[in-house]
């Protein structure tokens, strides 16, 4: 689940183009992505929502540590400011 603040659209463009043939090679779903999620309760950040699924926690973490993945990051690095969670998920 990541929570993002993007401060230059132009640079996370960049991100965004080459992010989906990553995400896949390693097996990943993007389930979710929200530049407005609905808060229900709480203070609102006004950061983007995304929630993606992979198989299990080694999938995950190799996507995320592959050297693909490392290049393309740099210009979501740049770009904004994140806040990333790994959890468990259902069955």
């Amino acid at each position: 689940v990541g929570h993002i603040a993007v401060r230059d659209r132009e640079r996370y463009a960049l991100y965004e183009a080459g992010f989906m043939p990553i995400l896949l090679k390693f097996g990943g779903k993007l389930l979710a992505v929200s530049d407005a999620p609905e808060v229900l309760e709480g203070e609102a950040d006004n950061r983007r929502l995304v929630i993606l699924a992979f198989e299990d926690r080694d999938a995950a973490m190799a996507w995320v540590r592959s050297p693909e993945y490392q290049a393309l990051a740099e210009h979501r690095h740049a770009a904004s400011e994140a806040f990333i969670q790994l959890t468990g998920g259902l069955g």
